[in-house]
């Protein structure tokens, strides 16, 4: 029976491991998708239809022919051709799918888990609520997209952020439970203490720089200045006129959202130093490793983002920016998680 147990915890942990790398996959993925402009090439939900791609001539044109009907194509792409149209259609169409892969693969071996085995109450409550957070994410993904198919040529970068903040949290909650799981223990996230304060904060902050992130993104801010460390000939963009508080408070401007953008990315620096400074100096020795993976991924981020605002939003440098920001989150997160007792 011990036996039993044990192969089916294993089982219990890779089903959460995959799951993980499958979330992973997906957030680069919906990178390139923004990246390419391809996320409004499939205008209907489709939700059980869109399973099989076009498979002949006369399908294509009717894909075609709905994007043809949406300000997109109208002020942006009136002159792609069929063949460029299939291109940004595969990328929306590999989003779509491998979510849908990822709702299956994470429903069918939780009831399998939930009816069959002995995993402990707390971890397969989580899983429930991860369930939840991935079938939200489903219906989060379409509210987006409907923002980019009646008046504007790209989707809300409001919408945007709350799509990356949900896969954030989704992967985010999925990867504290892995570490549940090989620790043997159940620490619980929302633990408010005095000690664990600081930590939570600097997670917050980083979740708070993805979402101005996606807003970067959704706006393509990234076009505005591409220079750095200063933005353009100064340190606060030039274009922008701040004579009263609420312009502090719009984010609907380029200019402001990327200058939000970079002195979060200033602050989050700051924060880490002073964190790294004040446990090397307690000697707190069991956070030394989990900090320098912080500091590692902190430094590759900020270099990454740097290269992608230079390069002009080079694919490569934009989308390897995305993915170290997974790995900050995962090493904040250890970090803190190594933090409590």
């Amino acid at each position: 029976m011990n036996t039993h147990n044990k192969k089916i915890n294993f089982l219990f942990l890779k089903w959460l491991s995959i799951s993980l790398i499958l979330i992973f996959f997906i957030i680069i993925v919906g990178g390139l998708t923004r990246l390419t402009n391809s996320g409004l090439s499939i205008t209907e939900w489709e939700l059980f239809k869109g399973i099989f791609p076009p498979l002949n001539y006369s399908t294509w044109i009717a894909y075609f022919d709905l994007y043809k009907k949406i300000p997109q194509y109208k002020l942006m792409n009136y002159n792609m051709s069929l063949n460029e149209f299939k291109i940004i259609f595969y990328w929306e169409y590999f989003h779509r799918i491998l979510g849908r892969v990822i709702g299956i693969f994470f429903l069918i071996p939780l009831l399998y888990f939930h009816f069959t085995s002995k995993i402990k109450y707390q971890y397969l409550l989580n899983c429930y609520l991860i369930l939840f957070f991935i079938i939200l994410q489903g219906i989060v993904g379409w509210y987006m997209v409907k923002s980019g198919l009646v008046n504007n040529i790209s989707v809300s970068h409001y919408r945007l952020s709350l799509h990356l903040s949900l896969a954030f949290i989704i992967i985010s909650s999925i990867f504290w439970l892995i570490i549940n799981i090989k620790d043997n223990k159940y620490k619980h996230f929302f633990k408010f203490t005095k000690i664990n304060l600081p930590f939570l904060l600097l997670i917050f902050l980083i979740f708070f720089q993805i979402i101005f992130g996606a807003f970067v993104s959704g706006l393509d801010a990234g076009k505005i200045y591409q220079t750095w460390p200063l933005m353009g000939n100064s340190y606060f963009p030039n274009d922008i006129e701040m004579n009263n508080i609420k312009k502090f408070l719009n984010l609907n401007s380029h200019s402001l959202v990327q200058f939000y953008h970079r002195n979060l990315a200033y602050l989050i620096s700051i924060y880490i130093l002073i964190t790294g400074f004040i446990i090397y100096r307690r000697g707190i020795k069991k956070l030394y490793r989990p900090l320098k993976l912080v500091l590692v991924f902190l430094l590759l981020q900020i270099l990454l983002g740097i290269f992608t605002l230079i390069s002009g939003l080079n694919i490569f440098f934009a989308s390897s920016h995305q993915i170290i920001s997974v790995l900050l989150v995962f090493s904040s997160i250890n970090l803190y998680y190594n933090n409590i007792k």
